[in-house]
């Protein structure tokens, strides 16, 4: 078994290093995304599809993710089974977060379904550097989208969370903490009344941070497609 699992894992990294390209390195540079241990040249619309083909596979995600390949970690991502993810290593992971994009795929497609989901929004939401300070909130964001039968109470952490943090200046945790408030207004018309509300106390706080994510969620919450969308499914 362990054969075909290294076979499998030659292959993939193999494909990804024939489809290794500079220029599209200095463009994912250009969006913020780190690239010291990148290959370029595979895009997330090419890593969904080979996900597609893979299936999920617990043992492989593992292999992907100690490549240290940047793509690669963004492939294990596609194939790890959630059902199967350990909080040791949720723990490990997030340790290794570097860049936004990885730790925003992974907060989404794999901690959002795992039983631990929640627990770790906040345990991270609260902790210093930045990654994990980001997955905590980007596994809130993901969590309001994809958790269809939490009640919201469930939330009032995380709203709690999200005032608390909201003075945080880096733009990596200041744009989760923006994204998870956002998602969380936007589940139905209760929640939308309770973001606005937290917005609405951040920016009175007066921070710089805590101003730009306040005024750029209060415009979302309250714009007429996201009042429309509500009243409709109210």
């Amino acid at each position: 078994m362990a054969g075909v699992e290294d076979e499998t894992l030659d292959r993939i990294m193999n494909e990804l290093r024939t489809r290794a390209d500079p220029s599209s390195r200095e463009g994912m540079a250009r969006y913020g995304i780190r690239t010291d241990r990148a290959l370029g040249g595979s895009s997330l619309y090419f890593l969904r599809a080979m996900a597609k083909d893979l299936g999920r596979d617990h043992a492989l995600a593992l292999a992907l993710w100690s490549t240290e390949v940047h793509e690669a970690r963004m492939l294990a991502t596609l194939v790890e089974d959630p059902k199967e993810t350990t909080e040791e290593q949720m723990e490990a992971w997030v340790a290794d977060f570097d860049s936004w994009d990885i730790c925003d795929q992974c907060s989404s497609n794999v901690f959002s379904f795992t039983s631990r989901g929640w627990t770790k929004a906040l345990e991270w939401s609260s902790r210093e550097e930045e990654f994990v300070k980001r997955a905590g909130f980007a596994l809130m964001a993901a969590l309001a989208v994809h958790d269809k039968k939490a009640g919201d109470e469930q939330f009032d952490p995380f709203l709690s969370a999200i005032e608390r943090e909201s003075y945080d200046e880096r733009n990596y945790v200041r744009k989760a903490v923006n994204w998870a408030l956002r998602n969380i207004g936007k589940r139905n018309v209760a929640l939308n009344a309770s973001a606005i509300a937290c917005a609405e106390r951040v920016r009175a706080e007066g921070t710089k941070s805590g101003r730009w994510i306040a005024s750029d969620a209060l415009r979302e919450l309250r714009s007429d497609a996201v009042q429309r969308r509500l009243a409709k499914h109210k």
